[in-house]
């Protein structure tokens, strides 16, 4: 899975409206470009397919009085946020070793009911011991990894990253069952995106042309 499809839906979704520019303000006050492909071109490409796809709908927003061209202000469509909840529960859900589905997915997860985000996580539980089990098959931790020259150095590091993530996720549970975070249906959500005009301390670059106002 492409983290940015997700990443670019949670952005626009929580604005309601938003145009290019903000979403790459929000993705980058998260940290995304750090920790994932949300670079500029990615988000403005991302955000013009999923347009095409009905996942966004595109409102062409008049130029300002300053001049240059106009401003598209996408909104997520029905289908958009159908998407966006398919991709957030088969990342809460799916074991692999991508750090940016799986920062994607944390940050959404409040998008959702409580208990169903404990649900998935738990599932997530499964698939990574029924996966680690499935490396232990050829792989002996106790005996460790010389047993299979240099190379039984990548299945250590696979196990080591799957307990690590196991009891990571255990926590996060614990934690969320005793009732951390607004999860969706639950009031007022954690507002995690800058203001129309709210600078982004974060922010790597200048405007992109298509968001010039």
């Amino acid at each position: 899975m492409s983290a940015i499809r997700l990443l670019v839906l949670g952005a626009v979704r929580q604005h309601g409206r938003a145009h290019g520019y903000q979403v790459r303000n929000d993705l980058e006050y998260w940290g995304a470009h750090e920790w994932s492909n949300a670079k500029p071109g990615s988000i403005y490409h991302a955000l013009k397919q999923m347009a095409k796809q009905g996942l966004l709908h595109a409102h062409e927003i008049a130029p300002s009085t300053a001049g240059g061209p106009p401003r598209t202000e996408y909104e997520i469509t029905e289908a958009g946020t159908e998407e966006f909840l398919r991709l957030l529960r088969e990342a809460l859900t799916s074991y692999d070793q991508k750090m940016d589905v799986k920062s994607a997915a944390i940050g959404f997860m409040v998008d959702l009911p409580r208990a169903e985000a404990v649900s998935l996580l738990k599932e997530r539980i499964r698939r990574i011991e029924q996966w680690r089990g499935s490396v232990t098959e050829h792989y002996v931790p106790e005996e460790g990894p010389e047993q299979l020259g240099h190379i039984g150095e990548i299945m250590n590091l696979w196990i080591h990253t799957a307990d690590a993530e196991l009891a990571w996720i255990q926590g996060l549970i614990g934690r969320v069952e005793d009732g951390a975070y607004t999860f969706a249906g639950e009031g007022e959500p954690f507002v995690g995106v800058l203001a129309e005009g709210e600078e982004n301390p974060y922010a790597t670059g200048q405007r992109h042309p298509e968001d010039a106002s």
